[in-house]
């Protein structure tokens, strides 16, 4: 008989300590009455009616998960490797545990279709130039149809675009192709400025002949610092006929005095 009371004691003393229960501040829990759905409690120290009632706990702080790398192709039909990493939390602790089974590996599926999906539909250049866009796609799409789940997509982050190494020669060759072109382009617009400065310079000495003199001499000039012996130039006759009125006026000066 005294065997039978300590089983008895022992017995209601573990249901009766089985029947509280402490959540921390992140956790809550979903609790069941006789398969229905009760309510929702914590945090701290709360009672759960053992046999009667079963508790759930949900965790409602920032989950990390690393999306697997998938093969994609994109529109461009380039194949590529790309994997993720996807920040959510549980915002609804109800529905995430009555609406999906394991929210936490269906947020994960969904994370690589809606991966390759997206992606899949932006060609190679979209997929290095424009991740921040893509991110914020991805994480659109996501929140949207975790919503029922009561889960809540904060961040989606495209770690890693890996590319075949054939595709990455042909990059590097039409990026140094377009760096050819914008010389090119540069060298030729430098060109066609010089000539519109010529002309403007061409038309202004047309205007002034003894602009074209002045400038004749200083080459000149520039000429005889140089070391040559000997240096055979052309004389205008512009020039030689300037000399010979200055000659004539001089000596018409001298016969007066």
């Amino acid at each position: 008989m005294e065997i039978f009371s300590v089983i008895v004691f022992t017995v209601l003393g573990g249901l009766l300590l089985s029947a509280f229960r402490v959540l921390r501040e992140y956790e809550r829990g979903v609790v069941f009455m006789l398969g229905r759905f009760y309510k929702v409690k914590g945090p701290g120290l709360i009672l759960i009616i053992p046999v009667v009632q079963q508790m759930v706990r949900v965790d409602l702080r920032t989950m990390v998960l690393d999306v697997p790398t998938q093969d994609l192709i994109t529109r461009d039909n380039v194949s590529v490797k790309v994997n993720a990493v996807l920040y959510f939390r549980v915002v609804d602790p109800e529905r995430s545990i009555i609406n999906v089974e394991n929210y936490m590996e269906a947020t994960g599926q969904l994370a690589q279709t809606t991966l390759r999906s997206v992606l899949g539909q932006h060609e190679l250049d979209e997929l290095l130039a424009e991740r921040e866009k893509l991110n914020n796609d991805i994480q659109d799409i996501l929140d949207k149809q975790t919503d029922q789940w009561g889960i809540k997509v904060a961040n989606v982050e495209i770690k890693h675009v890996d590319i075949d190494e054939s595709m990455i020669r042909a990059i590097a060759r039409q990026a140094e192709a377009e760096r050819e072109r914008r010389a090119k382009v540069i060298h030729a617009e430098g060109e066609q400025q010089a000539a519109e400065k010529l002309v403007e310079a061409a038309t202004a000495l047309a205007t002034q002949p003894e602009a074209i003199q002045l400038r004749y001499l200083q080459t000149l000039t520039e000429i005889a610092g140089e070391k040559s012996s000997t240096i055979v130039f052309p004389l205008p006759l512009s020039i030689m006929d300037t000399v010979r009125r200055l000659a004539e006026t001089s000596g018409s000066r001298d016969g007066d005095r």
